[in-house]
């Protein structure tokens, strides 16, 4: 029987952990990551509104560019939130690398629910939105990794795939969260209404949510795989030192990098983009294309604890090609299913996600199992930050070049699922050949030479 990971092997002075301890645990990771993906949602879905406020207002469509402009700098900022929460994570702790995470996130969300218009202060105006996607674009660059880190540390060994699910099923459900409330609030209010204050109602909510995850996450306990590396490292005299980590890693990194560039530029078209991309390049109306990308994410949430129980039991690895052939496999067949008809564009949003799963669901147990305890943090965060804005972030900005040249409907994605697709061969086969099995594997273990030195060779749960 496997005992709870934050029992050391071989003492049996402290008992398993109470099912509150274990609630608390999921529910502090799981209440930040829920508001980075709020956050990322709303500013797109608001940015219409806003944009005319921020700036001059003279030119909307000029206006609308900038605020965009302002959106891709949280991408930007991404790999930098990499380091510095990197760095808190691995040197100081995971707990505390959260909680400065929500708190910035938080404040993020404030500053712009209580932004000045251009018209009251001018220019300093856009200066402030900016800084306030800078400051959100770097905790939410820690967030996740920490979330992650700290989540795998405190899992079941033979449980880790499915307490890593949780990560994306709250990051889902803050997805959702801003579509509602987009949904709600456009059926509530006049236009006039929406442009004049309605836009700062959600981002308030997004401070007040952070507020919570912040009450949450100071009571929280540091993981006990950390407590025990910490303490080794202040007996030998020895201090986590981000940039060595990295260099250590490098190779490791660039494995990350590759396995991340199919999954990212997959999910951010069918699971973040789609209700723009169906309104834009597939004819389809505002409430047909939201409802549709609303029912695709409920199914991914229903798919990931199924595909997290499913990695802890035939391997970590299995179910990742899986689901990356699969997508890949469907992708074009799935574009060309879209012909206007709403089941369509349903069902093949419903199947990209629930294939997609199948890796994004364990995908933080796995990225946990890569790297030892002094480097977990910033060794994963910083290549996986990378990862997200070169590929991730570009996505729509890709499509759209894409559709442009390629053509509008059907044809523009054909031409961007070849893209697509040759970024998740590229992600399988590293997997493939980079990567051993890591399900089951004790994190006290773990070290990067393993998954640098092994690939190929799996490793049985203990």
């Amino acid at each position: 029987m496997t005992t709870h990971p934050t029992t050391p092997a071989g003492a049996g002075a402290r008992p398993a952990q109470p099912a509150q301890s274990t609630l608390k645990t999921l529910l502090g990771t799981g209440i930040g990551n829920a508001l980075e993906w709020y956050d990322w949602n709303i500013y797109a879905s608001f940015a219409v509104y806003f944009s005319a406020q921020a700036f001059n207002g003279d030119d909307k469509a000029s206006d609308f560019l900038a605020t965009m402009a302002i959106f891709a700098v949280g991408f930007v900022a991404r790999p930098f939130g990499g380091v510095v929460f990197g760095w808190i994570g691995d040197r100081i702790g995971r707990k505390h690398g959260l909680t400065i995470a929500v708190l910035c996130a938080s404040a993020g969300s404030l500053l712009i629910a209580l932004l000045p218009t251009y018209g009251q202060i001018g220019v300093a105006s856009s200066a402030l939105l900016l800084v306030a996607r800078l400051v959100q674009g770097l905790a939410h660059g820690g967030e996740l990794p920490s979330a992650q880190t700290y989540l795998a540390e405190h899992a079941p060994r033979n449980r880790r795939g499915f307490w890593a699910s949780s990560i994306y099923v709250t990051g889902t459900l803050g997805l959702l969260a801003g579509l509602v409330v987009g949904l709600v609030l456009s059926g509530v209010l006049t236009e006039a209404q929406m442009s004049a204050w309605g836009w700062r109602i959600p981002f308030a909510g997004g401070a007040v949510l952070g507020l919570v995850a912040l009450w949450i996450r100071s009571s929280m306990d540091e993981s006990e795989v950390f407590e025990e590396n910490r303490a080794q490292q202040e007996a030998s005299g020895s201090r986590a030192n981000v940039w060595l980590a990295l260099a250590r890693n490098w190779r490791t990194g660039l494995i990350v990098i590759g396995m991340t560039a199919g999954l990212t530029v997959c999910y951010y078209v069918w699971s973040v983009s789609m209700a723009s991309l169906a309104q834009q390049n597939l004819g389809y109306s505002d409430s047909e294309a939201f409802e549709a990308s609303m029912i695709g994410n409920v199914v991914l949430i229903i798919a990931l604890p199924l595909w997290g129980i499913a990695s802890d039991r035939v391997g970590r690895k299995t179910c990742a090609v899986i689901a990356l052939l699969g997508s890949a496999i469907a992708y074009i067949p799935l574009v060309l299913l879209i012909q206007g008809e709403f089941w369509q564009l349903t069902l093949a949003i419903c199947v990209q996600l629930a294939l997609l799963a199948g890796f994004l669901s364990h995908a933080p147990a796995m990225y946990a199992e890569m790297f030892s305890t002094a480097e977990r943090t910033s060794g994963f965060g910083i290549p996986y930050a990378i990862a997200i804005a070169v590929f991730g972030g570009t996505a729509p900005y890709v499509n759209t070049f894409v559709s442009t040249h390629a053509g509008s409907g059907t044809g523009g994605q054909i031409a961007f699922g070849i893209y697509a697709i040759a970024l998740l061969v590229i992600s399988t086969l590293t997997i493939v050949l980079c990567l051993p099995e890591t399900r089951g594997k004790d994190l006290r273990e773990v070290g990067s030479a393993s998954v640098e030195g092994a690939a190929g060779v799996a490793t049985a749960p203990r």
